[in-house]
């Protein structure tokens, strides 16, 4: 399943703090990470029609802040969210392709004070593949040799058994940091910090 992707303050205010600290920079206009058997890729409006598919699923709507029910207006917002934030030079969120071609889920990465995080959905249809472990390590290659990321991070909940097996592979430990709490959706969650240090 899929991490949930958090902020540890205001949305406005990482964006502040990033803009002060002088962390944020513009994100190639176009981006195709390749390796692992897999192509990351930016989405585009021919991805619409396919990604109510991917994530209109009760697991992404429990771990994950994405909207539910997920439909053909939660796509157009999603992609014009996916185009705000890396125009902010905030985050990059990419299709996962095994060829470039139809979409089978999504991988993210946010940059911000706290660190460079990862989160990611797969859909449905596709899982038991490794796609997301895959993804996660294309996805943390690329934050460390482009971006000069000394470690990314994974924030999940320790029940969601799937994204601790997926951090695990991915090579990612347990940090020593206390959790992530909030609520969302109705509900409270408790956020692990994993992370990977650079090679």
């Amino acid at each position: 399943m899929c991490p949930r992707i958090s902020c540890l303050v205001p949305y406005w205010q990482a964006k502040e703090v990033l803009r002060m600290t002088g962390i944020v920079s513009p994100f190639p206009e176009k981006i195709e990470l390749s390796g692992e058997g897999l192509v990351l890729r930016d989405w585009t409006e021919a991805d619409r029609a396919a990604m109510p598919d991917l994530f209109d699923h009760p697991d992404i709507a429990y771990w994950t802040p994405i909207v539910s029910p997920f439909d053909a207006a939660a796509a157009d917002a999603r992609l014009a969210r996916s185009r705000a934030l890396r125009a902010e030079g905030t985050a990059v969120l990419l299709a996962i392709t095994v060829d470039g071609g139809a979409p089978l889920g999504e991988v993210m990465l946010r940059r911000a004070a706290e660190g460079s995080e990862i989160g990611y959905a797969v859909g449905p249809a596709h899982r038991g593949q490794g796609l997301a472990v895959r993804a996660v390590r294309v996805m943390a290659s690329y934050a460390f040799e482009q971006l000069g990321a000394e470690q990314v991070i994974l924030e999940l909940e320790a029940e969601n058994t799937a994204s601790v097996a997926v951090a695990s592979k991915a090579g990612f430990r347990l940090l020593d940091v206390p959790l992530i709490t909030g609520e969302e959706k109705g509900r409270p969650y408790a956020l692990q910090t994993w992370g990977l240090d650079r090679p």
